[in-house]
């Protein structure tokens, strides 16, 4: 159903008040999953980079401790960006109240893709044609 002319002029009305309004734009911007996600992944890109210096600079002093700890620093912020991709890619993310929450509740890690994958694999093997007995 259109809107009516007035309903039209009011909303427009908001529309530039909230455009206008810095205050609201940044926490409409703080409250946004991917905003965030964002930023961990540009964090874990820097600590990559430096990473790698550590790793270089450990190699051209031939120091391997400290050449070790580069790689472990990479290797770190490479996990953590590729947690964050996942969970900025999660459906199950969503705002509320300004703040993230999750609607299934964070708990036995592995566990609950192990038995995910058995759920499925115990699908596929019941859904198998039957002459592959």
């Amino acid at each position: 159903m259109p809107l009516s002319e007035h309903e039209q002029r009011l909303f427009e009305q908001i529309e530039r008040s909230l455009a206008e309004d810095p205050k609201f734009a940044s926490a409409v911007r703080a409250s946004d999953p991917r905003f965030h996600a964002r930023r961990r992944l540009l964090v874990a890109a820097g600590v990559i980079i430096a990473g790698l210096a550590l790793l270089v600079y450990g190699a051209v002093i031939k120091t391997p401790p400290l050449a070790v700890a580069g790689f472990v620093v990479m290797l770190a912020s490479a996990a953590f960006a590729v947690q964050s991709h996942r969970r900025a890619q999660s459906p199950d993310l969503h705002v509320v109240g300004g703040t993230t929450s999750r609607r299934r509740p964070r708990g036995g890690g592995r566990t609950g893709r192990r038995s995910s994958l058995l759920d499925r694999m115990e699908d596929r093997w019941r859904q198998r044609p039957e002459g592959h007995r």
